[in-house]
């Protein structure tokens, strides 16, 4: 199973594995991160997944479609990397990616 990095808000990093096919939301959830709400459930119509993927990522990631970057103009912590996590599908080869949870809005 490929590895996400998370970083928490405190700033604590923790490596967890995820299963394909999951999204990187998913993925956080199982892993006992409280923080990241995710309201909706992954159906993109909340910001509470927001992630700033690892710029070296950020490419690899892509940038969000447009119902997506919509939702993430809302927040007041949008960067270049802003991505919402429930619209990353976790694969194989997003093995190491490296996300930090956006501060709540």
């Amino acid at each position: 199973m490929p590895t996400l990095i998370v970083v928490d808000r405190k700033g604590n990093e923790k490596a967890v594995t995820g299963e394909t096919g999951l999204s990187v939301m998913e993925v956080i959830r199982d892993n006992g991160f409280d923080e990241l709400l995710a309201l909706c459930g992954g159906s993109c119509s909340c910001a509470t997944c927001h992630v700033h993927v690892d710029a070296a990522w950020a490419d690899k990631v892509g940038a969000p479609h447009e119902d997506e970057a919509d939702l993430l103009d809302s927040s007041d912590h949008r960067s270049a990397t802003s991505r919402l996590s429930c619209q990353i599908p976790f694969t194989d080869s997003l093995d190491g990616l490296k996300v930090t949870i956006a501060p709540e809005d």
